[in-house]
């Protein structure tokens, strides 16, 4: 099968499921004491929409004379912190100057699994006021109203519109039409603008929805979409509803559309155009999603999150496939940052384990074309050079989800010109005298920003993720391309295991032992932290010591019991913060680093620090996003500020979502399920499931459920018929009083291992379908 029939046929797959669907009779939704807003003409059909206005976050509801309803619900979160005594007690000074991560200390003290609201709790909320105003109006703080915390847009415009914090975009403001947004309001008639509650329609998609409370039975409504059938290169326009709710009724609503009215020439939009274009907008996001991998958990907000992700870098790339750091502001949207490769690896990263092969390829192929030159140069100041060795893995990771051969035929000249050039690094390194600190390891930048400095050279050195990753990017790449060129293949995993062996001796040698826990340095020669040496050295080879931490771990090459002593360094000296990565400054800051975090909480969970794993996703959920907007930060403070955006960041979530379910062991035949699900989910009774997920074994299916009236947490496991790993383990991570005890599979006992001993090792010989059991008392 080649590249093109490969891709019809999963369109095709993806056609006959939704066609089976809609042609499955629907229930239809009780709408008896829901509000008929208004009726319309659509495609044929009349349309009415109806609106649960008895609760804040009441779904609309669009009924057809023929057909299937479609509902879109409302999910809101508070823009404030709920919590009585901010930092778990801790003053900002306490956190800022300790080493050890006190504030993950304490949330991981009851041994158990983080408590996510907890967690949610500890700091105060992006975009919020700084402490909690019971009095309403606008409170002081880091919430302001002239602040944009997300944005509109659609795949076709080459730009987004930025929504602020009041509801108002650059062109549209609510306030005009509802004194009550007014900074002048009467205090009795006043929204509260700080502590509101957003959220997005239809639980992910990128339609704001924002509540400005005013009294207990009052409150200003406020939605804001893209249109999706406006075909502006540049310019998004949006549609606008504004609405007062007193007592579960609506007494006065604005539409609105990109701008102010201007009569005659522009009048204010019908409700049904608003209402019609809200289908119309639905039913174009549901399209653009169509290939993500089904999945379901218990708190299906964690899904939305990881759709929405999909959505934000669907708005953000022109045409859906043009690179782009960040939006809106200068930083990141300027072209300057279109090449940064962790643009690049993050997207490659997060579609392929979403299952979006087509859009991964077209990226990837506008990537190798546009950006990378021959010699496999990026375009784009300073790179970093364990993102060669990622960008490696990636292409042979792509090659094993898609079969895609012919994508990798057109870009192996510049794929093995990149593997090349990583080669070429280190034969620089074999020819110091075998004394030198750096013999055997790949020297060059680790941070991009490196290169601006005046003396860029400083950081041009050996740290330990570039050989690190670039052993991994080798020796993946080596199985992939052994049948396109054996020969180049056995040269690249000879030199992986070369750069591996350098590492680990390093390694060895430099590790700080008399220091409790062991201090496992950046990169060999270095006699004290990233910490002392950052306060000493100005400047210091150990700035920005969060990326190479980061990406030492997510390649994944090292021993086990090694790699537990790097996140343990990182953790007792000063590289975390709330449990994600941080990112490392001078003085007493302490900040979450939102992107680039992802391959620490990746090796958390294959080191089986799964409560260390669950309070990676709970913070990064909860302070590096905006509560309900759901917009991720590149660097995000403990605090209510803005940090700023990048879409890395974005897919964060979308990646360790998918990894709590399923994750492939890079080196072993092994697929992981269920390994770093809570363990309140799994003994919810609710099903957990996750569909179509791709492996280079194949798509996988997993579907999982306890089941307490017979003491028992049942997996279901279905692996593609073209292939299968070795082993599977499945996870079964019941609460301790209900631990399972024996299993199952298929009808016969099982083992149970796992260094926590909830796991149940499947051999999977030549069977595609299995069922575990787990029995508990």
């Amino acid at each position: 099968m080649d590249r093109r029939e490969f891709f019809q046929s999963i369109a095709l797959t993806t056609a006959v499921t939704q066609a089976l669907a809609a042609a499955e009779p629907a229930d239809t939704p009780d709408t008896s004491d829901h509000t008929l807003q208004c009726e319309f003409q659509h495609n044929g059909t009349a349309w009415k929409v109806y609106e649960d206005l008895r609760t804040r976050d009441g779904s609309l509801t669009f009924v057809p004379a023929r057909g299937a309803a479609r509902v879109m619900g409302k999910r809101l979160e508070a823009v404030f912190s709920q919590a009585a005594v901010p930092f778990l007690g801790l003053s900002r000074e306490e956190i800022g100057s300790s080493l050890p991560d006190l504030l993950a200390d304490k949330l991981l003290a009851g041994g158990g699994d983080p408590d996510e609201i907890q967690v949610r709790d500890a700091a105060p909320l992006i975009g919020g006021p700084v402490a909690p105003n019971p009095g309403g109006g606008n409170a002081a703080g880091g919430g302001g109203t002239n602040q944009w915390n997300t944005f509109v847009g659609t795949k076709e415009c080459f730009d987004t519109a930025p929504v602020y914090a009041g509801g108002n975009t650059r062109t549209y403001h609510p306030n005009q039409y509802f004194a009550e947004l007014q900074a002048g309001a009467s205090g009795g008639d006043r929204a509260n603008t700080r502590e509101r509650w957003e959220g997005l329609l239809g639980g992910w998609m990128p339609a704001v929805h924002k509540i400005f409370l005013i009294s207990d039975q009052s409150y200003i409504d406020v939605m804001v979409f893209g249109d999706v059938e406006a075909h502006d290169k540049f310019i998004v326009q949006t549609w606008h509803r504004t609405a007062r709710i007193d007592s579960g009724k609506m007494s006065k609503v604005v539409f609105g559309y990109s701008y102010p009215a201007y009569p005659p020439f522009k009048e204010d939009p019908k409700k049904e155009q608003f209402y019609r274009a809200l289908l119309v907008f639905a039913d174009y996001w549901d399209r653009q999603l169509a290939d993500f991998a089904p999945t379901a958990l218990p708190d299906p907000s964690w899904v939305d999150m990881s759709k929405h992700a999909v959505a934000k870098e669907i708005m953000v790339r022109p045409g859906g496939v043009y690179p782009k750091y960040g939006a809106v502001d200068r930083d990141y949207y300027g072209s300057e940052y279109d090449g940064f490769q962790d643009i690049f690896t993050a997207s490659v990263y997060t579609n392929l384990e979403l299952g979006r092969f087509e859009p991964c390829r077209a990226i990837l192929d506008n990537y190798l074309t546009e950006y990378t030159d021959a010699r496999g140069m990026i375009n784009m100041r300073g790179p970093e050079t364990a993102q060669y060795g990622l960008t490696l893995s990636l292409m042979a990771r792509y090659l094993n989800y898609t079969r895609d051969a012919a994508t990798m035929q057109k870009h192996r000249a510049k794929i093995e010109a990149t593997a090349a050039g990583l080669i070429a690094m280190h034969d620089t390194s074999l020819k110091l005298p075998p004394e030198d600190r750096g013999y055997g390891l790949i020297a060059g930048w680790s941070e991009s920003d490196a290169c601006l400095a005046p003396h860029p050279e400083i950081w041009w050195k050996p740290y330990y993720a570039n050989s690190a990753f670039a052993a991994r990017g080798l020796r993946d790449l080596s199985r992939a391309w052994s049948g396109i060129n054996p020969g180049l293949a056995r040269e690249w995993r000879k030199r992986s295991d070369m750069l591996l062996d350098a590492t680990l001796k390093s390694i060895d040698k430099w590790t700080l032992s008399e220091k409790n826990p062991p201090y496992v340095p950046l990169l060999p020669g270095s006699q004290l932290t990233f910490k002392e040496a950052m306060r000493t050295e100005r400047p210091s080879e150990q700035q920005w010591p969060h990326r190479p931490y980061a990406e030492l771990l997510m390649a994944d090459v090292l021993p086990h019991p090694l790699a537990n002593k790097v996140v343990d360094t990182m953790r007792a000296y000063g590289a975390t913060t709330m449990g994600v990565l941080a990112n490392v400054g001078g003085g007493g800051n302490r900040a979450i680093l939102g992107f680039i975090a992802y391959g620490f909480a990746e090796m958390l969970l294959r080191l089986d620090r799964i409560e260390e794993y669950l309070l990676f996703c709970y913070a990064h959920r909860y302070h590096d996003h905006s509560p309900g907007s759901w917009t991720a930060g590149e660097v995000a403070g403990l605090g209510p500020g803005k940090p700023t955006f990048c879409i890395p960041a974005q897919q964060t979530i979308p990646c360790v979502v998918r990894w709590m379910l399923a994750i492939e062991d890079h080196d072993e035949d092994r697929l992981y399920l269920a390994r770093g699900l809570p363990r309140e989910w799994v003994a919810s009774g609710k099903p957990i499931r996750l569909e179509q997920a791709p492996t280079r074994w194949g798509r996988v299916r997993l579907h999982l459920q306890n089941r307490p009236e017979v003491k028992s947490v049942v997996a279901t496991v279905e692996l593609a018929r073209a292939g299968a790993p070795r082993e599977l383990h499945v996870k079964l991570r019941m609460p301790p009083a209900n631990a399972v005890k024996s299993a199952t599979v298929n009808g016969r006992a099982a083992v149970i291992g796992g260094a926590h001993n909830d796991t149940v090792i499947v051999p999977t010989g030549n069977e595609k379908h299995f069922e575990v059991v787990g029995t508990y008392s």
